[in-house]
């Protein structure tokens, strides 16, 4: 797939990284001139300096345990106190520590080290606040860092609340720890979770999927999960908005690129009917690798239901779901009510796309067209059109007018009843390069025994019809599914060629059956031109009414009940596919065999008119040496395409009761040729 656009995202303003004080992060600045430094922070002589204050040790344990409480409930909202301070520790990954006092008593320092882990969980979740808050970070984590920051008002509001008791002389060190207990967890769940989103830099999906696994691992702890849940629920919300516009108008508000569907804007519509693969369906929008776990088993069910919509909105009809039978996408534990919008709304896009290619578009009305014009249901104009074009169609294929020979289809449509079909407009005719076998590259350049040697490639070979298929029907009728009809036409057409040629040959002897031609070479000729001509009318028959009628009237009846585009995608590739392998051309032994028979018949055509024309001669003239050595001439070359038509017939015994093994129906060909082969 072709790489999708970048996403661009506006700048963070500078001021917002030149003034950490604006920021919040001044707590975790290094500031060279502070008075907290290192060197002097906790020595037993600065109090002997003016203006420094003098070591927590020098103070008894009450008045101690008072320092420690104010310092305390300043480390909880990052901020330094007179004897803790904060220590950035630089590397793979920074890390925060709190340090003390080494003077503090011990008993105190050891209740203090209880709290760090609080103070540190409320620094790094205050930093994830503000980094996240940047644009290039994307709408999860705007929305997880709104959560966060409603959450630390919370707890900066306890904090408050603690300061307040302490200034009303209430609380000691251990209430302080008491009050800080239910805290700790959700703040260390939090903290978990942020670290490892920070250090992988996870966006949009990838956010939603470490919230939704670390809440499902707390299990045992109510709380915290029920924290994290809230956590998912808030983040999940602005990348539910994105989801509600595609599912409910088709269109990808992802302006971050965290959305799990990507568009291809390079692929356009019109590539349909140009592009063999037909990439525009799969490839313009698709899955990618990361999809949130909660919507992980109805991917596919999104992806179908905004492309449905998408095409609707791409002719002209911009369908959306109603806004009665829409409702705001949210997950909340174990409530899945945001399944049942997203199953409703892809009901209703698949019913409208649906019903708009068939009803409007005409869909079953197209695919008869086409089965009218290359799957040869309606021959009277392909009668009139050989006739007309016969001439330029036997020239060299570098030597064909593509322009004349559109010009007589048009007058063989016209003057026929195939003008009573207004889509007759749309049947184009083109010329390929290449015989059927190499274009199915089933010819390879050292087989000696190529059909190519024996026939030169002429435009009888290569010549086929196009349809020009508007958007949307060329969704369903792409320009792979037109490379298999004409696949099938030229196969068809071929034969019809040969079938013809055959009935002029048939027609000369006819000419002649006044004379008296028992034990002649003629009354020879005759029984192998009729052989000839009963092969090749089996096989017609078996291709048009064993193979392509019925796959049809499946396809058709299968289209009558489709629900979603999808469905008919897959009906008429489908049908497609059987009418290839149904038609041989997936079978490579068999094909051969028929194309050296269809070259056999062929020649024997072209040599018709001479034999005919020398037995009558020879009859005609009193026997001698010469005209006994031209009448077995005349034998010796009906014997041989006698010869060689019926050993090709019988070696495609074999062939075709090996492949009926894997192929069933090859046994009605089969029943079909060793019927011929036995007259």
């Amino acid at each position: 797939m072709e790489p999708m656009t970048p996403i661009s995202c506006p700048t963070t303003p500078r001021w917002n990284q030149d003034r950490p004080f604006l920021t919040g992060r001044f707590h975790q600045e290094t500031r060279a001139s502070s008075r907290f430094d290192d060197s002097k922070r906790f020595t037993p002589d600065s109090s002997s300096n003016s203006g420094v204050d003098q070591a927590i040790g020098c103070y008894d344990t009450p008045v101690q345990e008072l320092i420690v409480i104010d310092d305390l409930l300043s480390a909880m909202v990052g901020i330094e106190g007179r004897y803790i301070s904060i220590k950035r520790f630089h590397g793979k990954e920074e890390s925060i520590a709190f340090q003390v006092d080494p003077s503090m008593d011990l008993a105190l320092q050891e209740l203090a080290k209880r709290i760090f882990p609080l103070c540190e969980c409320f620094l790094l979740i205050d930093q994830f606040v503000e980094s996240s808050s940047q644009f290039k970070n994307g709408l999860v984590n705007h929305a997880f860092a709104a959560a966060l920051r409603a959450l630390l008002l919370d707890y900066q509001a306890m904090v408050a609340q603690l300061e307040h008791q302490f200034r009303l002389g209430r609380l000691s060190l251990q209430g302080l720890w008491f009050y800080c207990q239910p805290m700790m967890g959700s703040m260390r769940a939090l903290a978990a979770v942020i670290h490892q989103a920070s250090a992988k830099n996870f966006v949009g999906s990838a956010v939603l999927n470490l919230l939704q696994s670390q809440a499902k691992a707390m299990a045992g702890d109510n709380s915290v999960r029920s924290l994290l849940e809230k956590m998912t629920e808030c983040a999940s919300n602005a990348y539910l908005s994105i989801l509600e516009r595609w599912v409910y108008e088709g269109i990808i508000d992802d302006p971050y690129g965290e959305f799990f569907i990507a568009e291809n804007r390079s692929l356009k519509k019109e590539s349909l009917s140009q592009d063999s693969t037909a990439k525009y369906w799969s490839q313009r929008y698709s899955l990618k690798e990361t999809i949130p776990g909660f919507l992980a088993n109805i991917a596919a069910t999104i992806l179908t239901t905004g492309k449905y919509l998408n095409v609707m909105r791409e002719c002209g009809h911009n369908v959306q779901v109603p806004i009665s039978e829409r409702s705001k996408l949210t997950i909340f534990g174990s409530n899945h009510h945001y399944l049942e919008c997203i199953k409703a709304a892809h009901e209703f896009a698949s019913k409208e796309l649906v019903s708009l290619i068939k009803d409007k578009y005409d869909l079953i009305g197209r695919l008869r067209s086409i089965k009218h014009y290359l799957l040869l249901d309606q021959g009277d104009f392909l009668v009139h059109f050989m006739d007309i074009a016969r001439d330029e169609l036997n020239k060299k294929v570098h030597g064909i007018s593509v322009e004349k020979l559109q010009s007589l289809l048009d007058l063989a449509l016209r003057t026929t009843a195939a003008a009573a079909d207004p889509r007759h407009e749309d049947l184009t005719c083109c010329v390929d390069r290449a015989s059927l076998l190499t274009t199915l590259g089933m010819h390879k350049d050292s087989d000696s025994n190529s059909i190519e040697d024996l026939v030169s490639i002429t435009g009888l070979e290569t010549f086929s019809l196009s349809y020009k298929v508007q958007w949307p029907l060329s969704i369903v009728i792409s320009k792979k599914a037109l490379s298999k009809y004409q696949l099938i036409f030229r196969f068809l057409f071929h034969c019809k060629h040969v079938e013809r040629q055959l009935c002029g040959a048939w027609q000369i002897h006819q000419g002649i059956r006044s004379m008296n031609s028992n034990g002649t070479a003629i009354r020879r000729s005759s029984l192998l031109c009729r052989s000839m001509l009963k092969f090749i009318s089996s096989l017609l028959h078996y291709l048009t009414f064993e193979v392509l009628e019925p796959n049809w009237h499946v396809m058709h009846d299968r289209l009558q009940s489709t629900k979603s585009v999808d469905e008919v995608i897959q009906h008429h590739d489908f049908f497609l596919d059987k009418c290839l392998r149904g038609c041989l051309l997936l079978l490579p032994d068999v094909l051969k065999k028929m194309e050296k028979l269809k070259s056999v018949c062929l020649q024997y055509a072209a040599a018709t008119q001479w034999l005919i024309s020398s037995s009558i001669d020879i009859n005609s003239q009193p026997h001698s040496q010469k005209t006994m050595i031209r009448d077995a001439t005349v034998t010796e070359s009906i014997f041989n395409f006698e010869r060689e038509f019926n050993s090709e017939l019988q070696s495609l015994g074999p062939v075709l009761s090996k492949g009926s093994q894997a192929e069933p129906y090859l046994t009605h060909l089969s029943q079909w040729i060793l019927g011929v082969s036995k007259e």
